[in-house]
């Protein structure tokens, strides 16, 4: 029994103030900063940055190679080894702040969260899916949030 109690608290720690599942996110997996390494690894084995500018005359996007092997360093940057309530994440998140500002457990125990404006910086990379994860907690629990349908 003890164990099932553990594994659900660690599971409820993942569920982000936002309303987001951190284990759901790209980002905590690792997959594209392993795979942004990794071809940042073959490029310069593969002297590509010489290559591309042979191929530039050709290709006119080539020439935006230095900007594509920045962006690719940044990706691999982008791992988070901690969930939002262990402070990964977005360090100046305005959404957690609130959260524990007003002692809440999460947004969906806020009256005011479908017109929340803080919850608004989510929507250029997550549309809606926030919002339908918090109703859902709201309406089934924080539980049943986790077993089922999840939005990202």
């Amino acid at each position: 029994m003890e164990k099932n109690i553990n594994k659900r608290d660690k599971n409820e720690k993942l569920i982000a103030y936002c309303g987001l599942y951190c284990d759901d996110c790209f980002n905590r997996k690792g997959e594209i900063a392993d795979l942004a390494r990794d071809l940042r690894k073959k490029l310069r084995e593969a002297n590509f940055s010489q290559a591309s500018k042979g191929l530039s005359k050709f290709f006119k996007e080539f020439k935006d190679y230095e900007t594509c092997y920045t962006v690719l360093g940044k990706m691999v940057n982008l791992r988070c080894k901690k969930c939002c309530r262990d402070g990964g994440g977005n360090t100046f998140c305005k959404i957690r702040k609130c959260s524990q500002k007003k002692g809440l457990d999460g947004c969906w125990k806020c009256d005011e969260f479908e017109s929340c404006k803080k919850l608004e910086d989510l929507e250029l990379t997550h549309k809606e899916a926030n919002i339908k994860n918090l109703r859902r907690i709201k309406k089934k629990g924080k539980n049943e949030f986790i077993k089922g349908k999840r939005d990202w």
